[in-house]
């Protein structure tokens, strides 16, 4: 009995030094896990968001050596009524306007600060647009028409294979992914578990393998199309989307901060919602798409892709918001008038017919309630009418 209760306390002991082993060199992914499924969590949320680095991996983005370009204070503007009921309904964090290159307002909430590099999510897609129309016209990608699996042979036979570029640009690629922020078990959060744990999105995109319409035929928001564009830009060119990004968008606008990405467990961008800047360097980025891709005059992305992408080419239905390639526009849009969105609350909205820049940041938990996005583009066109 004796020698049988040794035997059991050594096993015991043996179990519980594999058991720590394992814990000290999983650690980090386990740190990460833990720190995704509590990422939306409300007494945690706002910090997160700030601090993106504590829960990915992530790979810097260089602001380059040009000087920090100025945005020069205009006269402070009056916000609308509502408007504080809106920053607190909304969890916002910043809200920065900008109009003729001056900062007409500039606020932060929630203990957050100027300095924070805040997680855009989807604002980011709005970027890989931008990159991408560059290399259109540098003649690296041939045409929008061309299929994705000629520059990513990984996504034949896969839900993929037959999307061209348009399509997945346009978000009607017809793959089946469920977008759901709120069910833990959505492809949208097994994606972000997936990241946490060191895996590849690129095998991740490869692996879908249902449909559930045509490319081209139905719009519907799938995010993991962006990524099949950044598979497309590395693809092509044989770079990383990180410095690509850094050379060819964000060194002639004199940002104020280094950037970041978070990126998968092989090192690449998380191209579809993994950027953060401070809003200042947010509203640097908008001003020059704004200005026809022009900033400092310096042509950074081609104006006529500017007017392309930022136009209603997705096929939604009707009384759908419009979608472009990677932005999105007002159902009632005016001439100019577009923007990029995140979930939780994350907007660059631009109005170009007032010269008008705004740049919103927040944690949201209820952003997914109806009407919560139709009530933020009115408060923005509210902002807009009070300068």
């Amino acid at each position: 009995m004796r020698r049988a209760l040794k035997i059991i306390v050594r096993s015991v002991l043996v179990l519980a030094l594999v058991i720590v082993a394992l814990g000290l060199w999983k650690r980090e992914e386990i740190t990460r896990l833990l720190a995704v499924n509590s990422l939306f969590a409300e007494e945690k949320i706002v910090g997160n968001f700030s601090n993106m680095e504590g829960a990915f991996e992530t790979t810097p983005l260089a602001r380059g050596g040009k000087a920090i370009s100025p945005l020069p204070q205009g006269g402070e503007m009056t916000l609308p009524a509502g408007a504080d009921q809106w920053i607190k309904d909304r969890a916002i964090t910043s809200l920065l306007v900008l109009q003729g290159g001056q900062i007409r307002h500039e606020s932060y909430y929630l203990g957050t600060a100027p300095n924070d590099r805040r997680i855009s999510w989807s604002v980011a897609k709005s970027y890989l647009s931008a990159l991408f129309g560059v290399l259109m016209e540098e003649g690296t990608i041939t045409s929008i028409d061309d299929p994705v699996t000629k520059y990513v042979p990984l996504l034949k036979r896969s839900a993929y294979d037959g999307a061209s570029i348009r399509n997945v640009l346009n978000m009607a690629s017809g793959v089946t992914f469920d977008e759901d922020y709120l069910d833990y078990d959505s492809d949208i959060n097994r994606m972000g578990r997936v990241i946490a744990l060191g895996g590849t999105l690129d095998q991740f995109a490869a692996d879908l393998k249902e449909s559930f319409a045509t490319p081209g035929d139905t719009w519907q928001y799938v995010s993991i199309d962006t990524h099949v564009i950044g598979m497309v830009i590395r693809g092509a060119t044989g770079r990383d989307v990180p410095s690509l990004l850094a050379e060819k968008i964000l060194a002639p606008l004199g940002l104020e901060r280094d950037g970041y990405y978070i990126t998968d467990g092989a090192g690449a961008a998380f191209v579809l919602g993994g950027l953060n800047f401070t809003a200042r360097d947010f509203a640097r980025f908008g001003w020059m798409i704004a200005q026809d891709g022009n900033y400092g005059g310096q042509q950074v992305v081609p104006a006529g892709w500017i007017a392309a992408s930022t136009r209603a080419s997705a096929p939604t239905k009707p009384g759908q918001t419009g979608y472009g390639y990677q932005w999105w526009i007002p159902k009632d849009a005016h001439e100019g008038e577009f923007f990029a969105r995140g979930v939780y609350g994350q907007y660059i909205y631009i109005d170009r017919s007032r010269d008008v820049v705004i740049v919103s940041t927040g944690a949201d938990r209820n952003f997914r309630e109806q009407g919560v996005n139709e009530s933020n583009i009115e408060m923005f066109r509210k902002l807009v009418k009070f300068l």
